[in-house]
């Protein structure tokens, strides 16, 4: 697998662009992205009951298997706005569909921004005009975000099938991030050939260990969204399942997946630094991966990192609240050094741990001693910035 420089429509068949649709004041806020011919598309969506009405649109797409196109704007989220506000997502469909001459129930909608407003239509229609099949695709990443600071995006190619394929992934987040999903949006476009049952098979076990492994402030978003479209245009072999090549493009698409959540909780609003957690030696995988999220969702462990406080002992509480075996022999390490050992303390030097903690990527590693099972986690320090963005979000 080798990274390259690209954007979402580096892959073969497919094309992008974003324009300012005056949704926000200034700066991109609308993005397509089209492929040549109608491809598989998988998804998987927020848990949180109040869910935008993309979600239920685009439920309705990945169910049916095919798809063509995406559209998305940022600054409105198009949720909790009733039934004017799922109108006005169909009507989104429509008009780009009638412009790029495809199937309305083919295109999936996707918003992100402030929930309880309703879509101006008229901007969006004048902004749907102006997207072109020759625009610049590498706006897409700019017009998705929101509060983030930067664009997140990852492009890989690899032989599979007798053929080189493309994968490309673009996401935003950066607050209400807990996912199951959670506040993110995530595009992800190969021209790999696969089935559309296979895709979605593969991408549901790829999210528990990767998105769903991330956290920034324990909130689960009303919009968060995850969409793979394959249209087949590397024209390769059709990968099929338990093949080499199936586990070829399961890496690739494991390894743009958990690039883009570790870019969504790095940069995690005010945050300052990326909490890697690696838990091992628990009974098994998932107790590992719960675990981890514990430790990294813990507001106490959050406050402790922005601070540089080696403060191992709300680690080992946060551990204790969700293990559900006997924990006594636990082996810690924070940033490489030793603080636990056997479930006792180690001597260490305070000052030099507190220095260390003071870079902007923070490891912590758990050996419980209980098992086989292994998991990571990633997030963020919480900061007075993440107050300050929070305190004056709609304001």
């Amino acid at each position: 697998m080798k990274k390259i420089k690209g954007t979402i429509a580096s892959p073969k068949g497919f094309v992008a662009d974003a324009v300012h649709a005056q949704l926000k004041y200034k700066n991109l806020d609308l993005g397509m992205i089209l492929s040549d011919v109608p491809a598989a598309i998988a998804g998987v969506f927020t848990t949180n009951k109040v869910a935008a009405a993309h979600v239920l649109i685009d439920r309705a797409i990945v169910k049916n298997g095919q798809a063509q196109a995406i559209i998305c704007n940022s600054a409105v989220a198009n949720a909790v706005t009733g039934e004017h506000g799922f109108q006005n997502a169909l009507k989104t469909q429509k008009v780009f569909a009638h412009k790029f001459k495809i199937k309305a129930d083919e295109v999936a909608v996707c918003s992100t921004g402030v929930i309880g407003l309703q879509l101006p239509m008229e901007k969006m229609v004048n902004g749907i005009s102006k997207l072109s099949q020759n625009g610049k695709p590498e706006y897409f990443a700019k017009a998705i975000l929101t509060t983030d600071t930067k664009c997140k995006t990852i492009n890989f190619e690899e032989e599979i099938g007798g053929q080189i394929v493309n994968m490309a992934g673009v996401c935003k987040g950066s607050g209400m991030i807990h996912p199951n999903m959670a506040t993110m949006l995530a595009f992800i476009t190969t021209d790999v050939k696969i089935s559309q049952s296979l895709l979605q098979k593969m991408l549901s076990e790829i999210i528990e260990k990767t998105f769903n492994q991330i956290t920034v402030d324990g909130d689960t978003s009303t919009n968060d969204t995850v969409l793979v479209m394959a249209n087949g245009q590397a024209k390769n072999q059709e990968i099929l399942a338990d093949s080499q090549d199936y586990q070829l493009f399961k890496e690739m698409l494991t390894e743009v997946c958990q690039h883009l959540a570790k870019e969504i909780a790095a940069d995690g609003e005010g945050a300052t630094k990326l909490i890697e957690v690696t838990v091992k030696g628990a009974p098994d995988d998932l107790s590992a991966r719960m675990i981890a999220k514990k430790i990294v969702g813990s507001s106490l462990v959050k406050t402790a990192i922005f601070g540089a406080d080696p403060n191992w002992g709300i680690i080992i509480s946060s551990i204790g609240q969700v293990a559900t075996f006997e924990v006594n022999d636990i082996e810690l390490k924070i940033q490489n050094e030793l603080v636990l050992y056997h479930s006792t303390p180690v001597t260490f030097d305070n000052a030099f741990l507190s220095e260390k903690l003071k870079e902007d990527k923070i490891k912590i590693v758990a050996d419980l001693n209980s098992g086989n099972g292994n998991g990571q986690a990633w997030g963020c320090d919480l900061t007075y910035k993440y107050v300050e963005i929070n305190a004056l979000y709609t304001s």
